[in-house]
């Protein structure tokens, strides 16, 4: 059996982040990084868009925000000093109609109060900045940008190995056994003994609680996101970041346009139940997992609730014309030709009993486990910040 100091579940950037930070701290400890899959960061971040956010959105005060604001700026620096790529577009959130300004002014309202550097303007300015996007008023967020976070993940787990820890990939985690003084932590690897364990499992992050004996309060419902990528005669239909406002209705952003670090502009997503937790493609099917989701209180109440919505998810995950037609509000000249199918996400939403959507980042503790049981959008823009705050619960333990 191997020995550890802090044992980190999940090879995503939210864990490599968390041992990163630890090490940095805490140069002395024997850390251990435990990924299920070959190599870091192939679900979750490895098949995210690569935006750096700004935390516009998110409610003042709230985690999500907080750790949006300070882990921005610490990737920022992480991705000069480490010379990876980085580009600070900008961002527009766009208005259609006078229906929507006042959610728009809300969005700026948070903005302000979150101290995102943002500004409400007109028509004019929009087509300044976007020449193709619709919109009678946007807010235009210069500080918005892109960035590839598996490269930024690789760049992660170099650095712990340096340091002297652990990434061991091909390590799928069968047994948490707690005790008093010490976890064990049995894998298809082998088998650690640690004195603290942290769960970073993302999409599997309630089945690990449960393996370490919590009762997670929330499970994981995995949503699936489609996406198009523009062909190359289209990239000039997007010049930044163009967003919608937020449909009040439905917990996700809606369909948008991104450009990508590495080139190219990304169009999406949906939001559609997936039928496995890792299922990103329609046909990956995982019967468990279905069966887990679609029998558990909390996703059927949240399904009676948004079925409208949810129905028109499904139809655009059927019908490209259906997909067309809503990147078309935001940019008219968009046509079917223009698009060509991307690789899909899959989102780990910890949905509660009572059918809501977790909706701020979910940290469950014990003496000796930490359990990140919900870390989504803005997580990789926020990681290393997530990764500064678990250092710092675990320095109160040490």
């Amino acid at each position: 059996m191997q020995q550890t100091d802090v044992a980190i579940i999940g090879g995503g950037i939210v864990g490599l982040a968390t041992a990163y930070r630890l090490g940095e701290q805490f140069p002395d400890l024997k850390i251990t990084v435990l990924e299920k899959e070959p190599a870091v960061a192939e679900h979750q971040t490895g098949h995210n868009s690569g935006v750096l956010h700004t935390g516009i959105y998110y409610k003042p005060g709230s985690l999500k925000a907080t750790n949006c604001r300070a882990g921005k700026l610490a990737m920022q620096s992480f991705c000069e000093t480490q010379g990876i790529d980085y580009d600070i577009c900008g961002k527009v959130i766009v208005a259609l109609d006078e229906s929507e300004l006042p959610a728009l002014q809300r969005i700026y309202e948070r903005g302000q109060a979150n101290g995102v550097n943002c500004e409400i303007i007109g028509r004019e300015r929009l087509h300044e900045l976007e020449p193709h996007a619709a919109g009678i008023q946007a807010i235009h967020v210069p500080e918005a940008g892109i960035v590839n976070y598996r490269q930024v993940c690789r760049r992660l787990a170099e650095i712990i190995v340096e340091r002297g820890g652990c990434v061991q990939t091909d390590a799928r985690v069968t047994a948490i056994t707690p005790g008093d003084q010490r976890v064990v932590v049995a894998s298809t690897a082998g088998e650690w003994e640690t004195q603290y364990l942290v769960n970073c499992a993302g999409l599997q992050c309630d089945r690990v609680a449960k393996l370490g004996g919590q009762k997670p309060s929330a499970q994981i419902v995995p949503f699936r996101g489609e996406y198009y990528e523009l062909k190359p005669e289209a990239h000039h239909l997007c010049k930044t970041l163009i967003y919608p406002v937020p449909d009040p209705s439905f917990p996700f952003l809606g369909v948008h346009f991104t450009r990508m670090i590495e080139g190219g502009v990304e169009c999406g997503p949906n939001a559609v139940l997936a039928f496995a937790r890792e299922g990103y493609r329609k046909t990956n099917v995982n019967p468990y997992d279905l069966l887990e989701s679609l029998t558990y209180p909390g996703f059927v109440k949240l399904a009676l609730k948004y079925w409208r919505v949810g129905a028109g998810e499904m139809w655009r995950s059927c019908s490209k014309a259906a997909f067309v037609k809503a990147l078309q509000r935001l940019v008219p000249d968009i046509c079917s030709e223009h698009l060509v199918t991307a690789p899909a996400g899959v989102r780990a939403q910890a949905v509660s009993r009572d059918g809501s959507m977790v909706d701020d980042f979910l940290i469950d503790e014990t003496e000796r486990i930490i359990n990140i049981g919900n870390a989504p959008s803005p997580a990789a823009t926020a990681s290393l910040n997530i990764g500064a705050m678990i250092t710092e619960k675990l320095a109160a333990r040490f």
